[in-house]
């Protein structure tokens, strides 16, 4: 939702196609934007099976973690950009047409600290942080902290200091409370499409 609210301004330029990895691609599209929110960062079957769609043209990820050996993996399998979720909405729209000219497009590692403005995730209204609902939502999956951890590419005292930090904002006490407000509140994969990007511009 947050990333088609950011391309609403930008209709001229970008047509949001499809907004649901769980279900098959009906539409030819020129750039698949692959969000790694709450996904097996280190399993990059999804980025193969996405480049050999041929329905999609190009592949670019689209994520938090710039960890040097995701950006590596991610080239190999065939994936033709590997953005940051703290550009801009205009800098977003530049990198993709970028890549729609043929260009292969890496972010520059972005700061931790700044977040692109008009990108939202559920929790944010809670005062959870991109990463926090991204390990609320790896969580609300059933993962454990080692499973977290290796995921993310944080260490599992890291991972640890979130899940403390995300109990006390939401206001739970254990695990499997964190597991229901999570379903409560949006956290479980999202298997709907945007209906007001339906036709086009």
């Amino acid at each position: 939702m947050g990333v088609a609210n950011m391309f609403d301004r930008y209709r001229d330029r970008v047509v949001v196609a499809e907004l649901d990895a769980n279900k098959g691609v009906v539409d030819e599209v020129d750039i698949v934007l692959y969000d790694s929110f709450a996904q097996p960062e280190s399993d990059h079957e999804e980025i193969a099976t996405l480049v050999a769609n041929p329905r999609a043209r190009r592949v670019v990820v689209y994520t938090w973690n710039f960890h040097p050996y995701l950006i590596e993996s991610a080239q190999k399998q065939g994936a033709h950009g590997y953005l940051s979720k703290t550009l801009p909405a205009r800098e977003l729209v530049a990198a993709l047409e970028a890549v729609h000219a043929g260009e292969t497009v890496i972010s520059d590692v972005p700061p931790r600290t700044r977040t692109a403005v008009g990108l939202d995730w559920p929790g944010r209204g809670e005062g959870l942080s991109d990463r926090e609902s991204e390990i609320l939502a790896l969580i609300t999956q059933g993962k454990n902290n080692a499973e977290i951890a290796a995921l993310t590419y944080l260490s599992p005292n890291t991972v640890k200091s979130y899940i403390r930090t995300i109990y006390r904002k939401i206001d739970v006490g254990s695990r499997t409370q964190a597991v229901l407000w999570g379903v409560k509140h949006g956290f479980t994969p999202d298997h709907h499409r945007i209906d007001h990007w339906r036709g086009g511009p």
